[in-house]
């Protein structure tokens, strides 16, 4: 199939109308009625029916169908960088990065990267790691920001530096550190275990054999926070969205033992990498060690 069999293939899939999918292309009927026509032909069977005045994909064309969605997403991806190139002369950058990131350390590192580079331009999307990788793995994003120490084919994980867990929350005291065995009385606010600040907290729990009730599990660290700041419990979460989150009358303290949470970029393996994302990338990699110093970003 070429690329305008696979355009009409997916706008018919899509509208059930010939004269839609035209439309949709912005072609004329008579000039879609011939690319599909000209489908079937070089594939040897029909794509189509005609059913109560709609067109139905026939049994092959839905066995096709899962990868022609997929070099459909890919082709889309292609004008997508390509407008990116044209309208980004300057250059841009795609960003996934998880949202605890995306609130207590990229702000600083964007505005300091558009500094350098005034032209330069962001497309910051905030996502839990499944997602950023799939981001990648699709070409809709060029770097992923992430807690995961994971690696995963065909991307190349490159260690930033690391931040801790912390508690936050409004319970008085002059201490500056906290056990967890400490915590355990109070009412928690913890992170899905799914998240790899989450397995983080439950390993170190379960390794001390820990087994708290937990009445507020959530998926971002920041939604920890505010429900920490309204009152609704103690929170443990990263350091970095603490220190970002820290309010009036809450404490932010660290864990004894500290339970150290690795901040990592993710890249695709097999595509060199610009000049502009290297510089981005070492921003990062400045910006997360003087966090670890406790300095200002």
């Amino acid at each position: 199939m070429r690329l305008r069999h696979i355009e009409i293939f997916e706008a018919i899939r899509r509208t059930g109308s010939l004269t839609e999918a035209a439309a949709a292309l912005h072609i004329s009927q008579p000039a879609a009625s011939k690319l599909l026509a000209h489908a079937e032909a070089q594939l040897g069977f029909k794509l189509f029916e005609r059913v109560k005045g709609r067109l139905v994909a026939t049994r092959e064309a839905e066995i096709l169908a899962p990868e022609v969605t997929r070099l459909n997403q890919d082709l889309n991806s292609v004008r997508r960088l390509a407008a990116s190139l044209r309208e980004h002369p300057h250059g841009h950058i795609r960003l996934g990065c998880a949202p605890a990131l995306g609130l207590g350390l990229l702000p600083q590192v964007v505005r300091a990267s558009r500094e350098a580079q005034p032209g330069i331009t962001f497309d910051i999307h905030t996502h839990h790691s499944a997602e950023l990788v799939q981001g990648l793995l699709n070409r809709e994003l060029d770097l992923a920001v992430t807690f995961d120490r994971q690696d995963y084919p065909g991307l190349t994980r490159t260690p930033l530096g690391d931040t801790e867990l912390v508690h936050l929350g409004r319970k008085p005291g002059s201490q500056t550190t906290t056990r967890l065995a400490d915590l355990m009385n109070d009412t928690l606010i913890v992170l899905d275990s799914r998240d790899a600040s989450g397995a983080l907290l439950q390993m170190a729990m379960d390794a001390q054999g820990l087994n708290p009730e937990v009445p507020i599990q959530v998926q971002t660290h920041y939604v920890a926070c505010a429900l920490a700041e309204a009152g609704c419990g103690e929170a443990i979460v990263d350091a970095i969205t603490a220190r970002a989150m820290l309010r009036p009358g809450m404490v932010a303290r660290r864990l004894d033992p500290p339970l150290k949470v690795p901040l990592s970029i993710l890249t695709r393996s097999h595509d060199p990498l610009s000049n502009l994302q290297r510089e981005f990338m070492e921003r990062l990699r400045l910006a997360c060690d003087a966090l670890g110093r406790g300095l200002p970003v």
